[in-house]
């Protein structure tokens, strides 16, 4: 039996062959695990003329099949499907800069920087930095993120890191800083950067915001700008609250309208059409005030069952509800259904002025009609329970609360609830993202354990300067998103793997002390951010409306919310907040808003973490590749059961049994089972409390999702309304529930089909 090495020429399968690769790759990792069972199931898996490729493939497969077993094995399948990848293509930056630029990928603007740089850039780059990318991780840069001609990948990991900060900066010493954060897993740009950053047209932005007016002119120039944005990449927050609802008169024509639906199924079609050159779908999220008269029909868009006619199911949904709604459905009184055309300026204010104005409209009886609003309340539940959706944003807590208050009313959010900015006729909103790898910043000397908040303000103000270039070297699709963008100066700073850090200090998420940490890492990313944004402003002034803001009056985030971060109990830093305050009055600020975090899905498992602020959902995950499918066990649990001596394969079959819980496995110890919780075992009481102590560091707000398994309406009223009271500006992003049955476990022993606590 032969295999066919990749120069072309053949040669008799070899074990000893394929076993010395493997034990290579061990000993460079540092591993114990022993390499002769993976090489052995390799070669009782080849076929005549196999590929070395093939082999690799097939060993980094069974590797990763493996790592249930023992981590280590997880660790071999990354180490060799990135081995194989630089056996296959170019270790020279150089050569791949100058292929991609022949090719017309990257711009002459990028080409020219680089060719100016090359000395620093060639001896910064390091390829060995590419083993610290995981299994799962390579996987996700390989299908989506590492750039291809002819359809052969040509990027390593290194390449896509050192593109992005060459396309983001153009000073030598910014580049390599970038790129070493970005190297060592420290901070990572959102998806569109990645895609796009050194391109010819580097749409770099992850949101848009905009609006859409009542006319047909209005709607249909909206709709060309969600198709513009769409097609380079850009997630859509639209708001319809002014659109009149169904059977308004046109005077024009002598006709009533149809209202929302109709025209959101064309927005529908557009999502689904222009899908972003096929790498992700269009995606736009519909915002509505729920005194619109259309409201129960927007509540059914997403719904499985109904009038095809009147469903939208590829777009999200989301209620920007004023507080009046709140107190009406608290006292189980009545709710007023205006239409914008008979009843205007609703969406234009918040706060005491929109009581005023819907207090008004109902003592001129200019409702459509009124209902009580609970029933409207106890149909939002329904809709959530079924399908998800819809977000709850506080229209009242995000202006109140918003550094660009001054500029005017807030209407929406963005596709996926933390970004909160002003639109207009002339201007779409727009943020760029990145996000910050807690993890990394967790350090060990000795047996001594800590987090490195110095390190992290640090690293803050390193993306505060890189999202802050952003805005200069973007791409805009559209001329209104470029006018808003350089007027405002936004940035997004999000998180991952605070899960992940918890579990790293041994700490139960619905612990005191996970809550101090957490409300310590967001002051210092907020601290850090604003110090940046300060010492920009010093250099290239502050952004054009910065006047009138509540930073250029001395009042920062957590004023806004009543907040004296020195008064906080058990806080382990002390940044000096009355200095920076001193010298934002003297210097002012380049970036109208700071701190948002996103959900950060693709880029979090390109890096290895849990997703932004989340719990873990499980204790296992099925993570899908091109490859397969592959169990993967949380691999903090596995260290620590490995720790105890208590991990085994029978050990992995019943937490697959009890579906990723550890919490009726009684070899495992209660302090154990505390600290692996899962998200349907973690009170939402202590979810929403830690999002309530971040939230005075959080300038835009935050993609907080709730986990109920058996949703009630008693269970999320009671969340909605503690979030409202709490002050939190996004009271959920998805309700997540489980499915009514179980998937059958074809993976484990059979004798573990049965139930751990009864005899059943």
């Amino acid at each position: 039996m032969n295999v066919t090495k990749r120069n072309g020429n053949t040669e008799g399968v070899n074990f000893n062959k394929i076993t010395t690769r493997l034990r290579k790759l061990c000993d460079e990792m540092e591993a114990s695990i022993d390499p002769i069972i993976i090489a052995q199931k390799v070669c009782a898996s080849i076929y005549d003329g196999v590929t070395t490729k093939e082999l690799d493939t097939l060993s980094s497969e069974i590797s990763i099949s493996m790592g249930t077993i023992h981590p280590e094995y997880a660790k071999l399948a990354g180490y060799i499907v990135i081995s194989d990848m630089h056996k296959n293509n170019n270790n020279n930056f150089e050569e791949i800069t100058n292929k991609l630029y022949e090719n017309n990928i990257v711009s002459k603007e990028y080409y020219n920087k680089f060719i100016e740089y090359k000395e620093y850039i060639l001896k910064k780059i390091d390829y060995k930095k590419d083993y610290l990318i995981d299994y799962f991780g390579y996987k996700t840069l390989e299908k989506a993120y590492l750039l291809k001609i002819n359809g052969i990948i040509v990027e390593r990991p290194q390449d896509l890191w050192m593109r992005v900060s060459i396309g983001i900066h153009d000073n030598i010493h910014n580049i390599l800083e970038t790129y070493e954060y970005l190297s060592d897993k420290k901070i990572i740009h959102a998806t569109p950067t990645l895609f796009n950053a050194g391109y010819k047209n580097p749409q770099m932005s992850s949101c848009f915001l905009l609006g859409t007016g009542d006319s047909i002119s209005e709607i249909y120039k909206s709709l060309d700008h969600c198709a513009q944005i769409s097609k380079w990449a850009g997630g859509i927050g639209m708001h319809i609250h002014d659109v009149r609802s169904s059977g308004s008169s046109i005077r024009e024509i002598q006709n009533a309208s149809t209202g929302i639906v109709p025209m959101l199924r064309v927005f529908n079609a557009t999502a689904r059409y222009v899908n972003q050159s096929s790498k992700r779908n269009g995606s736009i999220a519909i915002y509505l005030s729920p005194e619109h008269p259309d409201i129960f029909d927007f509540l059914d868009l997403k719904k499985n069952t109904g009038d095809e006619e009147r469903r939208c199911r590829d777009l999200f949904y989301a209620l920007w509800i004023p507080d009046l709604f709140m107190k009406r459905v608290e006292a189980n009184e009545k709710w007023s259904l205006f239409c914008p055309k008979t009843a205007p300026g609703l969406s234009e204010v918040y706060g005491d002025d929109y009581e005023k104005l819907y207090t008004k409209y109902e003592e001129e009886k200019l409702y459509n009609k009124q209902v009580d609003a609970q029933k409207l309340w106890f149909a939002i539940l329904v809709s959530q329970i079924e399908t998800g959706t819809p977000y709850m944003l506080y229209k009242d807590a995000i202006n109140k609360k918003s550094n660009q208050s001054n500029i005017g009313v807030i209407k929406s959010s963005n596709l996926c609830t933390e970004i909160v900015q002003y639109t207009s006729k002339d201007e779409i909103a727009v943020c760029n993202l990145a996000s910050i790898s807690l993890p990394s910043f967790v350090k060990k000397e000795g047996d001594f354990k800590y987090f490195d908040f110095a390190e992290l303000k640090k690293v803050a103000g390193v993306l505060t300067r890189n999202l802050n270039n952003v805005i200069d070297k973007n791409f805009y699709p559209v001329n209104e998103a470029e006018n808003s963008n350089k007027k405002h100066r936004p940035i997004g700073i999000g998180v991952q793997g605070l899960a992940d850090v918890y579990m790293m200090f041994d700490i139960p998420f619905e612990d005191d002390r996970a809550n101090d940490l957490n409300a310590d890492i967001f002051e210092t990313i907020y601290y850090g951010a604003m110090e940046m944004s300060a010492n920009l402003a010093a250099k290239n002034g502050v952004y054009s409306t910065f006047k009138g803001s509540h930073v250029s009056e001395g009042v920062f985030q957590f004023d806004l919310w009543n907040v004296n971060p020195e008064d906080r109990k058990n806080r382990a830093i002390n940044w000096d907040w009355s200095s920076l305050k001193k010298k934002v009055k003297d210097t002012g600020i380049m970036n109208s808003l700071l701190i948002a975090p996103m959900p950060t899905a693709s880029t979090s498992q390109i890096l290895g973490n849990n997703e932004c602020f989340e719990p873990y959902t499980s204790n296992i995950y099925v993570r899908r590749t091109l490859a397969g499918e592959f169990i993967v066990i949380n691999k903090h649990l596995i260290k620590k059961l490995l720790d105890l001596n208590i991990w085994s394969v029978d050990m992995k079959d019943r937490i697959i049994n009890n579906n990723g819980s550890v919490q009726n496995i009684k070899e495992i110890p209660d302090d154990v089972k505390n600290i692996y919780k899962t998200a349907w075992e973690i009170s939402m009481k202590k979810v929403i409390e830690q999002a309530a102590s971040r939230g005075p560091y959080i300038c835009q707000t935050q993609s907080m999702n709730l986990f109920v398994s058996e949703p009630t309406f008693s269970k999320l009223s009671s969340m909605h309304f503690y979030t409202w009271k709490k002050g939190l500006k996004t009271g959920m992003y998805y309700l997540r529930t489980k499915p009514a049955s179980d998937p059958i476990k074809f993976t484990i022993d059979p004798k573990y089909e049965t139930c751990e606590t009864c005899s059943a």
